[in-house]
């Protein structure tokens, strides 16, 4: 910070009067393929690669737009975007890519509709597994070559599901996913190229699982209980988790019904995270319903239930910004995220008003934000 810069010759000098001046904000959970189609869009045999990138395309290019600069892709078929973003070909944040999901038959991976049947005893690859959504690998040998498989095409992590989950038709919330060992070999995989492995969880044994495991960093979370969290501060592994709702307009009864013990344990989670000085990121984790991309700004306000306006400031810059430094040198793009500093990549929201005052204003993109910039380039300019 300076009392008062003059402009160079052929640079413009901005009054930051009565404004406040942001890092990129981050959101480390998102998916931009399957948060792009619905459920139904991306089973339909019809699907083609064209329809992909234009949906999940123009997403991309609307969450930039919202302030997010940096996102981690939690899963799904992502590198083609990804590369015609950083080409310059498509506008859209840059994307820590996890690739497929990797899980179990009977995971939460494993999308095959009633009419598709095992690979493994009929020789049938999914219509998912297909468009890499995801890799269904039983056993270490599977494992281990699914976790390749991914980092081959330039993953910068590893996401395998550890237990049930609520979006899925059949794994129940409760069930533990995956033996020790192949969880191990997922670990061990990801290790061999200095990254990490992220795990989908809710349960303390699933969790308790995971990190004897290795895994260093929990996605959800919400059932977890003083012990395991306890376990999670002891070995420095990240809690990434979501602030959800109970429903959504186009959600299925099903969805609604095993999300109420998350919607329940979320409410204990948040503030016992952060009593215990967990290293704790955000996201939002959206899937199959694409009108709720454009709320991702509003949860951040619901994030106030637990944290001041300056914490959550922090949460959704700096603290997802640490997170993706662990991806070490499969990171693809290297440097400092999430902070206004010499050296850190020139993300730089200028924002009408004062968000630590007003955390609304981060809710209000369209207005709200003046000046959008991601690596030194203008975005979005409402100030000329």
């Amino acid at each position: 910070m300076a009392p008062r810069l003059a402009a160079e010759s052929g640079e413009r000098l901005i009054d930051g009067s009565g404004k406040t001046l942001l890092p990129g904000l981050i959101d480390v959970h998102v998916h931009l393929t399957f948060g792009a189609l619905s459920m139904k869009e991306m089973l339909s045999p019809m699907l083609s690669q064209g329809v992909i990138m234009e949906k999940v395309g123009g997403g991309a290019a609307s969450m930039l737009l919202r302030g997010f600069t940096s996102v981690r892709d939690a899963g799904g078929p992502i590198f083609p975007l990804k590369a015609q973003i950083d080409a310059g070909a498509l506008a859209g944040p840059r994307i820590w890519p996890s690739g497929a999901t990797i899980s179990q038959t009977a995971g939460h991976g494993d999308f095959r509709s009633p009419d598709e049947r095992s690979r493994k005893f009929f020789g049938e690859v999914s219509r998912a597994e297909r468009m890499q959504a995801t890799f269904i690998a039983d056993g270490r040998p599977e494992v281990l070559t699914a976790v390749r498989e991914n980092l081959r095409f330039g993953a910068s992590q590893i996401k395998l599901m550890a237990g049930g989950g609520t979006s899925s038709a059949y794994d129940p919330v409760d069930v533990t996913q995956y033996t020790l060992d192949e969880m191990q070999a997922a670990v061990e995989a990801a290790e061999d190229w200095g990254t990490y492995v992220m795990v989908h969880a809710y349960t303390p044994r699933a969790v308790q699982k995971a990190i004897r495991a290795g895994v260093k960093c929990i996605e959800h979370g919400q059932i977890l209980d003083k012990k395991t969290l306890r376990m999670m501060k002891r070995k420095g592994v990240w809690l990434s988790t979501q602030n959800l709702v109970e429903s959504t307009p186009d959600m299925d009864p099903l969805r609604v019904e095993k999300r109420k013990p998350v919607i329940e344990g979320q409410e204990k989670l948040w503030p016992l995270a952060k009593k215990m000085n967990l290293k704790i990121a955000w996201g939002t984790d959206f899937l199959f319903e694409p009108e709720l991309n454009t709320q991702q700004n509003a949860y951040i306000l619901r994030l106030q239930r637990w944290f001041t306006n300056a914490e959550v400031l922090q949460l959704i810059t700096y603290n997802n910004g640490q997170l993706l430094q662990l991806s070490g040198k499969r990171s693809p793009y290297p440097g400092l995220l999430g902070v206004v500093e010499e050296g850190a990549f020139a993300d730089l929201i200028v924002v009408d008003g004062n968000p630590v005052e007003d955390l609304a204003l981060i809710a209000a993109p369209e207005t709200r934000f003046l000046l959008i910039m991601k690596d030194g380039q203008v975005v979005k300019d409402l100030l000329q």
